[in-house]
């Protein structure tokens, strides 16, 4: 849909009539009230307000300070609030009513916009891992046996997902330097940062329920961005035998707008062949994922460009595989993608590939290089899409300054 509406936007446009992604808002002239939104060109619209008015069997799910109830809806109710907005923005006859709703960007301030309950972390990202093998298993196969057989992730903790622009305070934690005989404790000094795609889910599951590949759609809402903020040194000290726990449990920043998932129709491709064959339980009828296209600043210089597209596990297998052994869906769900990271140097995802474990710095306009983030680093971590005929979907951004320990 590339119509321009009533609202005449411009062309190219993040926050189009193809793309209305939703997030949660407050004006500055009235802090504590929280409404669900949907950002169209430079303005907000106030969607519990027009339903209010144009569609009072929506409001229960709108007038809310998350959107959760609109999560737990499911895919029909989710279909017919996205046509509603679509008429109700290229109606001429609707201008009138819906005019009063719209907020000006720059008079709101975003905030979480869903209540997070439970946030796994994946892996699936053959050029990251096999960066991350070659970094610290040089004489070894870069990829473990396991790698190409199942979607590999861990389980964080959704009470430390925060909205972007949140400040990031440095962790302490046990690490261990090579050639030191004791670990130690203190604050990290390998904070490190991990451009992600988030996936954010709405109905649950009951226990034992199995999700396929090919039930993407009825259970997964939309998609964010995730900076999945890591200190490498504690990581490295815990994650045998057990994997990742203090290393990345102290924050995970999130976007604050939800790009829904037909937004992303037209950023439909194809995704890289998997060798050897998956097992049933992930194979797909059609198997797809998202062309998007990340973009890494640090204090405002341009590191990275890392590509969506080519990640090994698709956004439905991580799904089905999430679910593989019965775990249960619960509405407000995260899943994230793992670092995204391409072939090439400028499109890896993470401080660690980009400087190669420290040695290989970033060199910033400043003068200045970095191999991990210092006190006062600004991260913004951005992204875009094809939408139809032309136009660009827009995920806003995810932020974030490191406060010193």
């Amino acid at each position: 849909m590339t119509e321009a509406g009533w609202l005449e936007l411009p062309p190219q446009t993040p926050y189009g009539l193809a793309n209305l992604p939703y997030g949660v808002f407050s004006t500055h002239s009235r802090p504590s009230w929280r409404r669900v939104g949907v950002a169209i060109g430079e303005q907000v619209l106030d969607v519990a307000a027009l339903a209010d008015r144009l569609a009072p069997g929506l409001v229960d799910l709108l007038a809310r300070p998350s959107l959760n109830a609109l999560l737990a809806a499911g895919p029909g109710r989710w279909r017919e609030l996205r046509a509603r907005l679509r008429d109700w923005l290229t109606d001429a006859g609707a201008r009138a009513a819906v005019t009063p709703s719209l907020i000006d960007a720059t008079s709101v301030e975003l905030h979480l916009p869903f209540e997070v309950a439970d946030y796994v972390d994946f892996y699936s990202s053959a050029h990251h891992a096999e960066n991350v093998g070659r970094i610290f298993r040089p004489d070894q196969p870069p990829l473990l046996p396991n790698w190409r057989h199942v979607p590999i992730a861990y389980h964080g903790r959704a009470g430390t997902v925060v909205v972007s622009g949140t400040p990031i305070r440095r962790p302490y934690g046990q690490r261990k330097p090579p050639g030191q005989e004791l670990p130690g404790f203190g604050p990290s000094l390998r904070l490190d940062i991990e451009a992600e795609v988030g996936f954010v889910v709405g109905p649950g599951t009951e226990p034992g329920r199995r999700v396929s590949p090919d039930e993407f759609e009825d259970f997964v809402f939309g998609v964010c961005l995730v900076n999945d903020w890591s200190a490498r040194d504690i990581q490295s000290w815990e994650y045998v035998p057990l994997g990742p726990f203090q290393g990345k449990s102290f924050a995970t920043s999130v976007s604050p707008w939800i790009v829904p998932l037909p937004a992303l129709d037209a950023a439909r491709v194809g995704a890289p062949p998997q060798d050897p064959p998956v097992l049933a339980h992930l194979v797909e009828s059609r198997r797809s994922t998202f062309d998007i296209t990340l973009a890494v600043q640090l204090n405002g210089h341009r590191v990275s460009e890392p590509p969506f597209a080519g990640l090994y596990w698709t956004p439905a297998q991580q799904l089905a595989h999430l679910t593989a052994n019965g775990a249960r869906l619960r509405t407000g769900d995260l899943y994230a993608s793992g670092t995204v990271s391409g072939a090439e140097r400028n499109q890896r995802g993470s401080l660690l590939e980009l400087a190669w474990n420290g040695r290989e710095p970033i060199e910033l306009p400043d003068g200045t290089t970095r191999s991990f983030l210092l006190d006062g680093d600004r991260v913004s971590i951005s992204a875009t899409a094809p939408g139809p005929g032309g136009s660009v979907i827009g995920f806003g951004s995810v932020e974030g300054e490191i406060l010193p320990a």
